[in-house]
């Protein structure tokens, strides 16, 4: 069931001067996920603009989210293909549409984006690219990793890799689960959550 606007995104002119400087930093990151193929998010993302209702919680949310976006120690490919499974699976239409811009930006074809809303993982995928997908489904499903999909990730991923991963996928279910909840619009032009 998708909610619009069920808690309005803050206006600048309703901004502290503290909210004011914290959301004013996040363009560039924003940019900088986007690659050289901004899609109509300029300006304030929506669900930073809703965030901002909870003053205290924004500055906090930021760091982390900036940490684990910008510095993370996962390739980014593999980073979108986490954030656009937990997307899927939460059926998240705001965080579908910016992360195929993010994955796109990362290397993520169009035909691995669309494979992504499969109900089963196919068979195009590399054992890599399935191990990370099963883990955000097993995570999304059990709250855990089958231990036959942490040894296909072992190969790959250090052990800060892998300690990153079940962040990574909780990161977006969280934002997923604020944005369905709140009814956060997604921004226009931005790619919808495909049916199924």
């Amino acid at each position: 069931m998708e909610h619009t606007n069920r808690i309005r995104p803050t206006e600048p002119a309703e901004w502290s001067g503290p909210v004011r400087a914290l959301l004013g930093g996040t363009a560039e990151p924003v940019s900088e996920l986007e690659g050289d193929a901004p899609a109509g998010s300029s300006g304030t993302l929506n669900i930073l603009r809703t965030i901002a209702h909870h003053e205290e919680l924004l500055g906090p949310f930021l760091g982390f989210a900036s940490a684990l976006a910008l510095k993370g120690t996962l390739p980014r490919r593999s980073s979108e293909l986490l954030a656009l499974r937990a997307a899927w699976n939460c059926r998240s239409a705001f965080e579908w549409g910016h992360h195929v811009i993010y994955a796109r930006a990362a290397g993520l074809t169009e035909a691995e984006i669309a494979r992504i809303g499969a109900t089963s993982l196919h068979e195009d995928w590399s054992e890599g690219d399935r191990a990370l997908l099963a883990a955000a489904d097993q995570l999304h499903a059990k709250q855990d990793i089958a231990d036959a999909t942490w040894e296909l990730l072992r190969r790959d991923f250090s052990e800060a890799q892998l300690v990153e991963l079940p962040f990574v996928v909780g990161h977006y279910t969280m934002l997923s689960m604020v944005a369905n909840a709140t009814g956060v619009p997604l921004e226009d032009g931005l790619p919808r959550l495909p049916a199924g």
